[in-house]
């Protein structure tokens, strides 16, 4: 039966959150809301950013500095031109596995592809390359997952998503779909496996080596 493996990129595909995360946590810092990369990735990693940010105006109770995100998106998109790398393996696996596959991702389009690019692993999805703000909600809501299993023509029920964030496997556990969790990126998150366990992954990898046995393994699984 036809199936297919639905990447998360920041963290899955790409080894970014320790790049965002420390920004983010420098420029909220510097303004009197003290928190640390480890902290705030542990938090937000795989919330889209507008529901990010939404979150911390309510929590800080102030209006932000004139220019404040402006200021973040743009050390953010310097340091990743320059320190931006593919999560290590992870080329060698998406080949090894193959089949239908796309990219459902909360970063926005331009970025998205952007960063793909910049990795080399945009050519392995292209067109299939999906982002939340293409839909109504972000992660944790399923929309993204369904709306790229709807666009590669496979059901969500013959879909397996590799995911490093708890709310992009809630998410993609709400679209009926398995998951595989990723725990080895550089974000800083120490008990990152026994949160995607408990959020629904049924097999969690520290190495993208591991993946193609790890797919096998779920496909295989009885639905």
């Amino acid at each position: 039966m036809e199936h297919a493996i639905i990447y998360d990129c920041d963290g899955t595909l790409i080894d970014s959150e320790h790049i965002a995360g420390s920004v983010c946590a420098e420029a909220l810092s510097s303004i009197g809301y003290p928190i640390t990369m480890e902290a705030f990735n542990s938090r937000f990693n795989g919330i889209p950013v507008a529901a990010t940010w939404a979150m911390l105006r309510a929590e800080i109770g102030r209006p932000l500095p004139e220019g404040f995100n402006e200021a973040i998106n743009a050390e953010i998109y310097r340091r990743m031109a320059i320190e931006l790398k593919p999560i290590d393996g992870v080329a060698e696996a998406i080949a090894t596995i193959g089949g239908n596959r796309a990219v459902a991702s909360s970063t926005s389009l331009e970025p998205l592809w952007r960063n793909l690019r910049k990795t080399g692993l945009a050519d392995l999805f292209e067109p299939h390359i999906y982002s939340a703000t293409q839909v109504a909600r972000g992660k944790p809501a399923p929309d993204v997952f369904l709306y790229a299993a709807s666009q590669i023509g496979v059901d969500p029920h013959h879909a397996v998503v590799i995911e490093d964030s708890v709310a992009g496997v809630m998410a993609a556990r709400r679209a009926g779909m398995r998951v595989i969790g990723f725990s080895g990126a550089s974000n800083g998150i120490v008990d990152l496996q026994d949160r995607l366990e408990q959020a629904g992954a049924v097999a969690v990898i520290r190495h993208m080596s591991g993946l193609p046995d790890a797919v096998e393994a779920v496909l295989q699984m009885p639905r």
